[in-house]
């Protein structure tokens, strides 16, 4: 049995599939156990627990061989960073009490670093709270979703205008598809614990921006051109979004990271990667979007 977080979202959906369909049994973790019907319906046990609820993720936690940990996204928050360290603190709690013999966690590029890499230095606060809960764990540093480009789908398909924040338009950066993300958290699970690694995961190759364009141009039938979204601009663009004032903020700055080589893999770590293109990710959200309409 295997405890999983975030089903409700895109990671944790894609790793609760992923182990179900390896025959594992799930027990699936959310806030709202209303919200959870379709996972029952698919096999899996359910679990109400508030991620800042140590408590409750004991409860949640008991007699699994494994957990998969995230800390939820904190957009509409006050302040995403103090939301990261009780939920990280939780968590760390629920795992040494229940002495849970595997933790994989779900981070990000740039986890290593304590700061000066904006919203991620909310991964950073995770991977420490859980190093310091003393069990064995796998941490997954995931690049940059493909998925994400579906937040500017609506320009780029109505305008064929792809705005983009990372710069230049031409530099490379880690970009992987979700299905990888859950894919490599499950094995980790299945694999057992093997004390601490640090996963940097990565999809087939570093992406461009130009390289979203031009996909998102094949999939569309119709040019997408990038075009680069002025840095004083990219604040109130996130709040036109529906992002609160500091997870805005936070985001900007993580953008300033990735721009400027802070954000990037850590030295010595073990590294993976995906098998989804750029080009099959752009093509499924390009499906979805019109679906959809």
């Amino acid at each position: 049995m295997f405890a999983v977080m975030g089903v409700t979202g895109h990671t944790g959906a894609a790793v609760a599939e992923t182990l179900l369909a390896r025959g594992a049994e799930v027990r699936v973790v959310v806030r709202d156990a209303g919200k959870a019907a379709p996972w029952v319906a698919k096999g899996a046990e359910v679990a109400a627990a508030d991620a800042r609820d140590a408590d409750a993720l004991t409860a949640a936690f008991q007699g699994v061989e494994g957990v998969y940990a995230l800390n939820p996204p904190g957009y509409g928050s006050d302040d995403p960073l103090a939301e990261a360290r009780a939920v990280g603190a939780a968590l760390a709690d629920a795992v040494a009490h229940t002495h849970v013999p595997h933790v994989v966690a779900l981070s990000s590029i740039g986890g290593h670093r304590p700061d000066g890499t904006g919203i991620i230095v909310t991964t950073h606060l995770l991977e420490n709270a859980l190093r310091a809960a003393g069990r064995p764990l796998t941490i997954v540093r995931a690049g940059f979703f493909m998925e994400n480009w579906a937040n500017v789908l609506a320009p780029a398909l109505g305008q064929g205008v792809l705005p983009c924040f990372t710069l230049p338009l031409d530099k490379p950066f880690p970009t992987v598809d979700v299905a990888d993300i859950g894919r490599t958290a499950a094995e980790a699970l299945l694999g057992g614990p093997r004390g601490l690694r640090v996963v940097e995961l990565n999809g087939p190759a570093d992406r461009t921006p130009q390289d979203a364009a031009a996909a998102l141009s094949a999939a569309a039938g119709r040019p997408v051109q990038a075009v680069a979204v002025p840095r004083e601009a990219w604040v109130p663009t996130l709040l036109a979004a529906g992002l609160a004032q500091r997870p805005a903020e936070l985001l900007a700055e993580m953008y300033d990271g990735l721009n400027e080589g802070r954000v990037v893999q850590e030295d010595g770590t073990e590294r993976a990667n995906g098998t989804v293109t750029l080009e099959q990710a752009m093509a499924r959200l390009v499906q979805g979007a019109r679906a959809a309409a």
